[in-house]
């Protein structure tokens, strides 16, 4: 069976990257989370004091410590779970907040923070047998990627979702807040002048508004076979 890349894009909080861990683990590919990568950059600048009160942010000084921000990712032998380190730490609870959601579309959205990371995505899935995702895998990371897939849901739901999955890890959760959240970033992700969210001419469309798990699993496996055997 051949080795294929495959690309998952589409709107926040549509489960991108449990499809995209999900597929990986069944078919025994790397899995990388390109939006986390993002949320960590985001996660620096906050932590090194670029936002302003305002919300406004100091793109020189991000643009000055980009290159020494290092971004990897570990598997936790407890849980198999694959999670994100910032400069050697775990991060993973921490990009995920609902203050990084807040922040992050501002930071994707500069030229110079996704030139770096598309590098380092393209660098990871240099030898294939690698599911990737994000907002412009299949795009601009990786345009010949033999498998395409955009994934959306309604608003409603995606806020639904990252609700009852921060509620879950006893976060902080207010639904109205992150559903402004989830429509901003739609149109931000859409909008932006680099790299905007749109579907690839070749992707297969998954609306899974209405999927269960297993059913989302089963088309998929079922889209895989389909480009490798």
């Amino acid at each position: 069976m051949k080795k294929i890349t495959i690309a998952i894009d589409g709107h926040s909080s549509c489960g991108k990257s449990t499809m995209a861990k999900d597929l990986a683990k069944m078919v025994g590919y790397v899995y990388v989370d390109t939006g986390a990568m993002y949320r960590a950059v985001t996660l620096a600048a906050m932590r090194g004091g670029m936002f302003g009160d305002d919300g406004s942010l100091d793109t020189e000084r991000l643009k000055a410590a980009v290159n020494d921000i290092d971004i990897s990712f570990r598997r936790d032998e407890t849980t198999g779970k694959v999670e994100t380190y910032l400069n050697g730490e775990n991060v993973e609870r921490e990009i995920r907040t609902i203050d990084v959601s807040q922040h992050v579309s501002q930071v994707a959205a500069l030229p110079f923070v996704r030139e770096r990371l598309v590098a380092a995505q393209q660098a990871m899935g240099r030898e294939k047998g690698v599911v990737m995702d994000g907002r412009d895998i299949g795009t601009v990371v990786f345009p010949d990627a033999e498998l395409k897939i955009f994934v959306t849901a309604t608003a409603e739901i995606r806020a639904r979702r990252r609700f009852k999955e921060l509620e879950a890890k006893g976060m902080p959760a207010d639904y109205d807040t992150i559903l402004e959240n989830v429509q901003q970033r739609d149109y931000a992700d859409s909008h932006r002048e680099v790299s905007p969210l749109r579907k690839a001419d070749d992707a297969i469309l998954l609306d899974n508004s209405e999927l269960t798990i297993d059913e989302q699993r089963e088309w998929l496996l079922e889209k895989f076979k389909e480009r490798t055997e």
